[in-house]
Order: structure tokens, then C-alpha cells, then sequence
């Protein structure tokens, strides 16, 4: 794997200005730094609602939010577009409807949809009555078999309205968490043995001066909505932002990457809205810069990146959002998709992915394909942010960018650099920091320090130590980081990016393992190039895969060429086990991003843990063997 300070070789680059050019530190206590931006954060939007307001009064009859036509058998047709001008009118009578019932903080609403027009305008009444919601993860209701995370979810916030997008796709859930006197609304269908209202209902409210008084009411400290964390090994947590964190995000953001700016953005994502990167940034982004937001129904898996990858044929992005896994595919079908790379490169100013780390032949692979079509690159993004931070923390300042940069502070928010076990913890304070979780008041002192700052468990070190100005680069999680029997400490984050890039295109994701071991473990999550080493179809049992010689073969040889560059103990992997069984959303291994929850895995799988350094586990892989 490069050294994260190896300058790229010398390329064109589409123009991209970036606003965080300078960044200032100073000493703090010993062991302690603080890091910040030169550039101010100035004044930013009292509320949200603002920016919707504006358009919908300049620009009334732009269009805001798209989506194809749903058709039976889950087929898809033509875009159906809503204006600014009619999302605030349905802003303003949703948002009656729901002053209507009396709902507030301590009885918000509930969202249980995936993306969509319906969910897109119940959100925006929510925020211009000032009442809060919580869009879930869809999966909590329609992958999961106990409903535990959903009746979490519904008994933490008491709903007093819950919005479900389809009566039969979320019915058994509702059935089993939602109580009978709580309200529940549909976008389509019916409940079997309970009754519900329809999303039309709330539609066609008459609004009365009363919706606006109470938008006007509205401030910097108004609750806007609660997004729970992933959870890892404990359940998810009730994320509060405000308006302030929304706001100040998304200028620091704008600040940032001044690109977003520049001309109305065109977005065409899939990313959920249940987190705060499709929702938080994504879809407030686009309002603020009065863009229009092309709703995606793919998703980066085999059955679902057709309909991504058909978008993007048809509809040319300014700038283009995804996780790496989506980026892996789509750099993969852009190989041989010609309208693909002529519509997808036509415009975009910029590529962005978060939510995890991109391995860096997928990065070579997309800017060699870019060359070759455009004669010139698209500068790749990131950053580092989190739920808490409403997300945005850190942006990349440069087109020179690696795998594993996340760059420098955005501007207005102070990083903590702090000095834990050998590594360097980065903690965050500023404007757009949540105030804390809704009721938890122990887990809200837990995650600030005495100075007030949020403790984020990331690890960070510099890009170039000597240009500062260059920002850090992301070195881990600090938890998930490990001391073998040796006392010798694993860096499980530079680790397992290495494992990745070096098992590609074959390894989708790694789990280490070895605490108090002798050796490091990993268990190998194989990607579907798998099944083509393999030479069997995509219905066959991933038992079958991993077990297939040629697989086993391919991945043996990736355990040697890592056993060679290894330098002790702490960096080679000695033994492997290929995961026949994909990561659970019911256990929390696996996010609706499809990233890959590293304590939730070895928690679950303890016993597989211990048999793989035991060498009892059948079908593990070594180095050498």
C-alpha cells in the first residue's frame, strides 16, 4: 500500500476550489493539540426552512425532488418531479396537520420509509411546524425478524404519529411495536385489523397562519429530527439536531467545497435518509443551493446497482455522492459502459464517498477510466464526520488525494488532538455538534471530555508532517485497536485498508482478530468476484463459494503477499477464515451502507474466533500453507 504522504503522479484535474487552504495549532495541556481553520465560519441560516422559503420565491417552479414512477412489479418509469414552489405548499399543510394533532418533542413523528416523495415532504412539515421526527432504517422493519432496534426506536422517542410508506411492506412490524392509541398514517395499502389514515389526508390540510407563526417560532435551538446511531454492540442511540447543527453544517460545508456553490447542484442519490450523510448533507445540501435531487431506488448490490447505473445514464450529476462499494461498481461498469462514462463525466465537478474507506484500486480504476475518456480526472473526495457532528468535521483540501485522507477542519469547529495509547484521538467542538442524546443523560456525559468536547474514538495522524496545512489522515478506531499475548499493539484501521486493497477485487471487507493471541486473525467477508473465480452463479450458497479450491487458491496468495511485506507479528495475518455467512442487520454487523461493524462481528462470533486461533475452526487459511 502507497505512504499516505506520496504525492500522485503529476495529472489534470476538472477545476475544483477548495476553501480550506490554511489551518492553525497550538499546544494545549501535554499530550494535547488543537487544530482549526483559518478560514471563519461567519454567519449561517437561523433554520432550514429558510432556504426552502427562498426558492420557493425565486424559483418556484424548479424542480426540487424527483423520482420515477413506481410500477407494478417493482419496475420503475418516468420522473415525477415536485417544485420549490409545491414543496412548501405541502410543507405548510403537513405541517398544519401535524400542529393539528399536538405533536412535539415529547410525541414526535416517526418515519418508517425508505426514500421517497412522500417521506421528502412529511420531513419538510415536520421541520416547518417545528415538530421533530425520526426517519428508521427501513430495515429494522422489513429485514429484521425480532423488531428489537424498531421497538427500541418507539419506546425511547413515544411517537405520536408513526408515517409508514406501505401498509403490507411495514404492517407486521407496526403490528408488533407500534401501541394501538398511537396515530398511524400510510402512503399506500391498509393494516389488517387497525386503522389508518392516509398520507393525503395530511396533504390536503388547509394551512392557516398559524403553521407559519410557528415556522417563524423556530430557531437555532429547536430540535429538527433525532437520527440514531448504527449501534455496534449495544442498542442505537437517539441522536438530537437542531437547527443550529443543521445550519452551521451546511455552511461550513459549503465553506469547504465551495463547488457546491457555484451553479445549482444536480444530485442522483440512493443514500438513506435515515443517516445523516443522505439526509444531513445530501438532501441539505441541495436545498440550500436550490438544487434539484434526483431520488435513487438502486442500492450498491448485485440486484439493485441496474437501476443505479440507469440513472446515471440518463441523468448527468454536478456533483456525485456514494459509499465505496457503490464507487467499486460503478468504476467497474464504467469500464465497458459507454453512455454510462459519457453522462456520468459529462458534468460532474466532483466525486465524494463516506462511510467508509475506499481501497485505492478502485480510486486508480475510475481516475484511468476518466483519463481515457475525458483526457482528464475527477478529483475524489472525503472527509470525516459523524451522526454527532451533523456530519461534516473534516474535508480533504487538495486534488492530491490518497486512500485514508480526510483533510482539514471545516471551518468554525475546533479538533481536539489527543494523545491515548500511542495513537491520536480526534474530538470535535463547534456549532454543529449535537447537544447531546435524547433522553440519555449518562451517554451524554459519557461522550463529552471535561472541556466539553465530543469524544469520537477515531484515530487520526498527520498527511505530511511537515505541511500541516495538508490535514490528517484517518488511523483507526482507538477501540477497535488491539494487543496480542506479546503485549505488541495491532493497528486494526491501516490493517485491514491494506488487507482490502491487497485482496481486491476479492475481499469485500475484514474483521481482525487476535486479542490476547498469539497471532492476528482475520475473518474475510469475499466479494461476488468470488463467485466468478468460482465459475458459479449468483443463487449459489456462499458455503459453496468459499469452499470452492480456486477461491480458497486466489485468497491464499493474497495471505502470502501480505506474510512477505509483513514486518512482525502485529502486521501479518497468520491465520484466515472466508465468511460462508454475510454480516447481519439483525445483529448490528453490517449498516444500511453495507459497512461492516468490526465489535458487533466479534462479538457475535466469538466462538468462530476462538476456533479460527485454536485451529479447530475447518477451512482456515494460512500463509505458506
Amino acid at each position: 500500500m502507497s505512504d499516505l504522504s506520496t504525492p500522485l503522479a503529476p495529472a489534470r484535474y476538472r477545476p475544483v476550489t477548495f476553501g480550506v487552504t490554511r489551518v492553525s495549532l497550538r499546544e494545549g495541556a501535554p499530550g494535547v493539540r488543537y487544530l482549526q481553520a483559518d478560514l471563519p465560519l461567519g454567519a449561517f441560516a437561523r433554520r432550514v426552512t429558510d432556504y426552502l422559503v427562498h426558492w420557493a420565491e425565486t424559483t418556484p417552479d424548479h424542480s426540487f425532488l424527483a423520482r420515477r414512477e413506481q410500477l407494478p412489479g417493482g419496475k420503475t418509469g418516468d420522473w415525477q418531479h415536485v417544485s420549490y414552489a409545491q414543496a412548501l405548499d405541502a410543507a405548510r399543510s403537513i405541517g398544519q396537520a401535524l400542529l393539528d394533532r399536538g405533536l412535539n418533542a415529547e410525541r414526535p413523528v416517526v418515519v418508517l420509509s425508505e426514500n421517497t416523495i412522500e417521506h421528502a415532504l412529511l420531513a419538510l412539515g415536520c421541520i416547518y411546524a417545528g415538530v421533530p421526527y425520526c426517519p428508521v432504517s427501513p430495515a429494522y422493519a422489513t429485514v429484521s425478524q425480532d423488531y428489537d432496534k424498531l421497538r427500541h426506536v418507539i419506546d425511547t422517542l413515544t411517537p405520536g404519529l408513526v408515517f409508514a410508506a406501505d401498509g403490507a411492506r411495514y404492517g407486521k412490524a407496526i403490528a408488533a411495536t407500534v401501541a394501538a392509541d398511537v396515530e398511524v398514517i400510510l402512503a399506500q395499502g391498509a393494516l389488517e385489523g387497525r386503522k389508518a389514515g392516509t398520507f393525503q389526508s395530511l396533504r390536503h390540510t388547509t394551512a392557516t397562519p398559524a403553521v407559519d407563526a410557528a415556522m417563524h417560532a423556530t430557531g437555532p435551538g429547536t430540535i429538527v429530527k433525532f437520527l440514531f446511531t448504527s449501534g455496534s454492540t449495544k442498542m442505537p442511540k437517539p441522536v438530537i439536531n437542531t437547527q443550529r447543527m443543521w445550519c452551521a453544517n451546511l455552511q461550513q460545508i459549503s465553506l469547504s467545497l465551495p463547488v457546491l456553490a457555484e451553479a445549482s447542484p444536480v444530485l442522483v442519490d440512493w443514500l438513506p435518509w435515515n443517516h445523516t450523510f443522505g439526509s444531513n448533507h445530501n438532501f441539505g445540501l441541495t436545498m440550500m443551493h436550490g438544487g434539484t435531487l434526483y431520488i435513487d431506488d438502486g442500492k450498491p448490490t448485485a440486484a439493485l446497482i441496474g437501476e443505479t447505473l440507469r440513472n446515471l445514464r440518463e441523468i448527468a450529476p454536478t456533483v456525485y455522492f456514494n459509499v465505496p462499494t457503490g464507487f467499486e461498481m460503478i468504476a467497474e461498469a464504467m469500464k465497458t459502459d459507454a453512455q454510462l462514462r459519457a453522462n456520468l463525466l459529462s458534468r460532474v465537478r466532483l466525486f465524494f464517498y463516506s462511510g467508509a474507506g475506499l481501497a485505492q484500486p478502485v480510486w486508480d480504476s475510475l481516475h484511468a477510466t476518466q483519463e481515457a475518456a475525458i483526457g482528464e480526472r475527477i478529483v475524489m473526495c472525503t472527509g470525516l464526520g459523524m451522526t454527532e457532528s451533523a456530519p461534516s468535521a473534516m474535508f480533504c483540501n487538495s486534488p492530491d488525494v490518497r486512500s485514508g485522507h480526510i483533510g482539514a477542519p471545516v471551518p468554525g469547529m475546533v479538533l481536539k488532538l489527543v494523545e491515548v495509547d500511542g495513537k491520536t484521538e480526534v474530538r470535535y467542538r463547534g456549532p454543529n455538534v449535537t447537544p447531546g442524546y435524547w433522553r440519555s443523560d449518562a451517554a451524554t456525559r459519557d461522550a463529552f471530555d471535561d472541556e466539553g468536547y465530543l469524544c469520537t474514538g477515531d484515530a487520526v495522524k498527520w498527511i505530511d508532517e511537515n505541511n500541516i496545512h495538508r490535514g490528517l489522515a484517518f488511523d483507526g478506531r482507538i477501540a477497535e485497536d488491539f494487543k496480542l499475548s506479546t503485549g505488541t499493539f495491532v493497528s486494526v484501521g491501516p490493517m485491514r485498508a491494506k488487507i482490502i486493497v491487497a485482496g481486491a477485487p476479492y475481499i469485500q471487507d475484514v474483521v481482525l482478530t487476535g486479542l490476547n493471541m498469539k497471532e492476528v486473525g482475520a475473518l474475510l467477508f469475499p466479494s461476488p468476484a468470488c463467485r466468478e473465480v468460482a465459475g458459479l452463479g449468483a443463487d449459489a450458497p456462499w458455503a459453496d463459494v468459499v469452499a470452492h479450491p480456486a477461491v480458497r487458491q486466489r485468497i491464499e496468495a493474497v495471505l502470502d503477499g501480505l506474510a512477505r511485506e509483513a514486518t512482525g507479528s502485529a502486521s501479518r495475518v497468520a491465520r484466515a477464515l472466508l465468511m460462508a455467512e454475510p454480516p447481519s442487520i439483525d445483529k448490528g454487523e453490517i449498516t444500511d451502507k453495507g459497512s461492516v461493524n468490526q465489535r458487533a462481528v466479534l462479538k457475535h462470533r466469538d466462538a468462530l474466533v476462538t476456533a479460527l486461533h485454536d485451529d479447530t475452526a475447518p477451512g482456515i487459511l494460512k500463509p505458506g500453507a
